[in-house]
């Protein structure tokens, strides 16, 4: 063979690899929304795709087509999450390890990061420009409620129920996928469903998934960020469900009833008067970047606020706390000028 066609013969095994590389590039986003679903851990969930992309790359050469690549990255996503959670405790919300607490309670000691489910922002995790069916079910299937109830799951349960209720994958697809039969597929679908109904979650699959912000809903949200940023708390509790919650990862403490939530604004929470809320969408849900007055200056990171609304009402906000992580994730300012 001439030189001439081996550079030809490179060049065009170059091309390949290239396509190649930016197929495998294109999942990264509904695989990191996989991942997610199954860690509860927007950073655990990058790390595992970056692994599943590594893993597939150094596989190509076994890959040889006999599976679409769609599947066949699945499967090695989901060994790496079920390797990655060998052991693991399970990730959860205040609301799920005891009962409300009143605002005279201590604030308790602050838990480590891997106790919580943590926020992800829609852009990494939620594919655009798809179906509307698919992304709307994209999103309802991040909301906080759903994936801190997935952690209930054991792990292949928990995968089960992700690839046939989200992904709407068929039963067949997902025994091939976890190496088992359709029998015990549906068997562990069936078990993982009635822990979400005792837990009284719905499933993800899209019976009410969440519509995009209407007129009304960007209404309650232009009164709520009124009525934060001038910390009145009539006007903010008028806005909430009388069963709303107020909780404050990373630690244990929550609250419910409105006279708890004021007294906590105008007590241990009176840092927050004055503060600036900045829009991000998180978790499939309406949120905010909040920032508090700093008192050398300005205003310093403090929350990542995640609404949500049920009825016309606020039904529950989300205080993340951890903004050295957080607030990088969203791409939001380190400091505000007053």
């Amino acid at each position: 063979m001439t030189q001439v066609a081996l550079d030809r013969a490179g060049t065009a095994q170059g091309s390949a690899f290239a396509d190649l590389e930016r197929q495998l590039e294109d999942y990264r986003t509904e695989l990191t929304g996989y991942a997610y679903r199954m860690l509860g851990s927007t950073f655990d969930a990058e790390d595992a795709v970056q692994e599943t992309l590594v893993r597939a790359w150094k596989s190509l050469e076994r890959f040889e087509g006999r599976a679409a690549l769609r599947s066949w990255l699945y499967r090695i996503a989901t060994n790496v999450c079920l390797d990655m959670l060998n052991g693991r405790k399970r990730r959860a919300r205040p609301m799920d390890m005891g009962p409300a607490s009143v605002a005279e309670a201590t604030l308790g000691p602050a838990l480590e990061e891997a106790a919580w489910v943590e926020p992800i922002p829609d852009s990494v995790a939620v594919p655009t420009g798809g179906d509307p069916a698919e992304v709307a079910i994209a999103r309802e299937s991040i909301r906080l409620a759903f994936v801190s109830a997935l952690q209930r799951l054991p792990p292949k349960q928990r995968a089960v129920l992700i690839l046939r209720e989200v992904l709407r994958w068929q039963a067949s697809e997902v025994a091939e996928l976890l190496d088992t039969s359709v029998a015990s597929v549906n068997s562990a679908l069936q078990r993982a469903r009635a822990t979400l109904d005792a837990a009284k979650v719905e499933d993800g699959h899209g019976d009410s998934a969440i519509e995009p912000l209407n007129a009304d809903d960007q209404a309650l949200l232009a009164r709520y960020v009124d009525a934060f940023e001038r910390y009145d708390m009539d006007s903010l509790t008028s806005l909430l469900r009388e069963d709303a919650t107020w909780n404050m990862p990373p630690y244990e403490l929550w609250l419910q009833t409105h006279d708890d939530i004021v007294k906590w604004c105008l007590g241990p929470g009176i840092g927050c008067q004055g503060s600036r809320l900045i829009p991000i969408r998180v978790n499939g849900a309406p949120g905010f970047g909040q920032y508090k007055p700093d008192p050398d200056g300005g205003l310093a990171p403090w929350s990542i606020q995640v609404l949500e609304l049920r009825d016309g009402r606020v039904a529950g906000i989300t205080f993340f706390l951890d903004t050295e992580r957080f607030f990088p994730l969203f791409e939001l300012p380190d400091h505000l000028d007053a």
